[in-house]
């Protein structure tokens, strides 16, 4: 069995942290935050890790409220995984966001993006 890379993001209006991981280890890792103010160059960053690391999987992670309700950054996170599929034609799934930065716990403005797609990656892998 070979395995596959994954890749996770966690979207945010300014960052999009990133996160991958394959199916045979199944452990995410943090890669690299993304900085950018507009889509162009955010994509653009996006498409060389793809290129790279040629992944047969993203996974977006979907904000919700804490009793499950969506909230404007949910339809957001959609939009940007139905971007992520329609630019790069490559299977998205969506997962459940809401505790991956308090599982993080980082100090006042520090930048906590890519490990928080590693959270969502990990718990991709942990209920897959």
């Amino acid at each position: 069995m070979s395995a596959e890379t994954i890749f996770a993001f966690d979207f945010g209006v300014k960052r999009i942290g990133i996160a991958m991981g394959n199916t045979l280890i199944r452990q995410a890792q943090p890669v690299k935050v993304i900085s950018a103010v507009d889509n162009a160059t955010r994509f653009a960053a996006i498409a060389a890790l793809l290129e790279e690391w040629q992944p047969g999987l993203l996974v977006v992670g979907l904000p919700l409220h804490p009793d499950g309700a969506e909230h404007e950054m949910t339809a957001r996170c959609r939009k940007f995984a139905n971007q992520l599929h329609g630019r790069f034609n490559l299977p998205v799934q969506l997962v459940d966001e809401r505790y991956s930065s308090a599982v993080i716990g980082g100090q006042r403005g520090e930048v906590i993006d890519d490990r928080a797609a590693a959270i969502i990656l990990q718990q991709y892998f942990d209920t897959h």
